[in-house]
Order: C-alpha cells, then structure tokens, then sequence
C-alpha cells in the first residue's frame, strides 16, 4: 500500500510528548512560518508545560490519542526508555495515512516500525541547540517513507537550525559528534575564559570573549565554505602569537583528545543501542 501524501499547505503536526526539545521545535516551527500555531497539537498533564505551549499558541488536547487522531503528522518526543510503551498503547491509531517521527535517541528505526505496525516511519537526531536555533539534526528514513515525507520533515526541523539525511547505521557516530559534541565544546568555553582569567582578564570579560570567539569561529567555519584548517592558517602568522597558542595545543594532544571523545561517545551509544 502507497503512502498518501502529505498535503503540504494544510497538515496538522502533533507532538505526543511535551517536553523541552518538543517545546523548542514547536517555537522553531511557528517562529519561521513553517506552520501557524493552530495546526500544531499536543498534550501534557502539568499545568506549567502546558502553559509553555499555550504561550505561543499551540492547542493544548486533553490525551494523546486525540494528538494522533488530529494530526497529518506525529512527533514522538517522549524520553527513549518509554517510546516502546507509547508507541503501542497508540498502535491502534498509528495508521498508514499517518507520517510518524521519532526523536527518541537510541530507539532504531526496525523496532519503531515494529511497534507502530508500519514503516512510515523517520527517525531524527537532533541536539541541544535546536533551544537557539542553531540545531544540528540528522533524518534517517524508514522503509515505508517517501522522500516528500523525508523533504517536509526536513523543512519541520530546518526551523530550528541545519539538516542532514543520513543512513540509521551512522546514528551512533552521530550522537558521538553532535549528540554529545555541545558539551565538548561547553568545556572549551570554560577553559578558554579560564586562560583569560589566568592571563589577567576580569572574568566576566572572559567568558564573553570565549563565548563569542567560539561563536565567531564556527559561524566562519559554517558561511565561508573554507576547511577549517585555511582558517586557521589565516589566523596564524609566522612567529606570532597564535602559532604560539596553537604549537601547546600540539603539544597536548588537542585533536586527538577531541577525537577520542567523539568515538568513545559514539561506542557508548552502540552499546546503549545494543541494549
């Protein structure tokens, strides 16, 4: 049985799970224009989650069955160890018609569609930064999926920062790069500001000044389509300074230790996914 298509300029969008990330997705959403807030739904039994949503307009429904029941397309953005438990006591209503996306981090695609009794089915790994806007989120389609549906939800999660569409078999590496990757560099915010501080700055000047350069340097490294070793290089004149910087970061063992960090993360993940 062929998938309907999604009618692009009328779909509802639901979010079975009302949490933060559904939260940041839904603002990201109406934020672009991407759809108005009266054709997203979701439910949640706390008053202040809630509210959360109520704020900018999403409809508030009184369970998740009437999430599905309303809408085109429907989000699960509840917590990995109870998606298994979600998606089967909503089975019943999980119909073909209906495009299904999982943002539960580990859950593979086999057992999502196993549990909802078809394959149209996306999975997507997005991370922390999607509350800013500036998301890193990569889509893995399931077998009953079309690449209309792979291209709308592309646009769903485009709201909230960059897309990829990737093979499920990398979701591993992916959550050791981006997944988790947000709190490498977190750490090297703190250090630098701590340099700063180590080098005579005030420390509120440093952590400003630390927060900024990494955000100065990764949107260079996003907009001029340069490798990010010709921006260093730019940077870096001979006998300077920051070849002086750059020569203890060698020393250290800088790109190697950030390496590491990425696989041995990405490992864990394989064998929180091997379960």
């Amino acid at each position: 049985m062929e998938a309907v298509p999604i009618p692009t300029e009328t779909y509802k969008l639901g979010f079975v799970g009302a949490g933060k990330m559904a939260e940041s997705i839904a603002r990201g959403i109406v934020r672009s224009g991407v759809l108005p807030p009266n054709r997203i739904a979701t439910f949640h039994p706390d008053a202040s989650r809630r509210q959360s949503f109520e704020s900018f307009g999403v409809h508030l429904l009184s369970k998740n069955d009437d999430v599905v029941e309303e809408s085109d397309v429907v989000i699960f953005s509840v917590k990995p160890q109870v998606v298994k438990d979600v998606v089967l006591q909503l089975r019943p209503l999980l119909s073909r018609k209906k495009l299904l996306v999982s943002i539960a981090a580990g859950v593979k695609l086999k057992d999502l569609q196993e549990w909802a009794g078809h394959s149209r089915f996306i999975r997507v790994m997005p991370n922390t930064p999607s509350a800013v806007g500036a998301a890193a989120s990569v889509l893995s389609l399931g077998g009953g999926a079309t690449e209309q549906d792979g291209d709308l939800i592309a646009k769903v999660f485009g709201s909230i920062g960059k897309t990829w569409k990737a093979d499920e078999k990398y979701f591993d590496a992916v959550t050791g790069l981006s997944g988790s990757g947000p709190a490498y560099i977190y750490l090297a915010i703190e250090a630098l500001a701590d340099g700063g501080v180590a080098a005579g700055l005030p420390r509120e000047l440093a952590l400003g000044l630390a927060s900024q350069t990494v955000f100065g340097a990764a949107s260079m490294a996003c907009h001029t389509g340069k490798h990010p070793g010709q921006l260093k290089d730019d940077v870096t004149s001979p006998g300077g300074t920051t070849i002086a910087g750059v020569h203890e970061l060698e020393k250290g063992g800088f790109r190697g230790i950030l390496m590491n960090a990425v696989v041995a993360a990405a490992k864990r993940s394989q064998e929180f996914s091997k379960g």
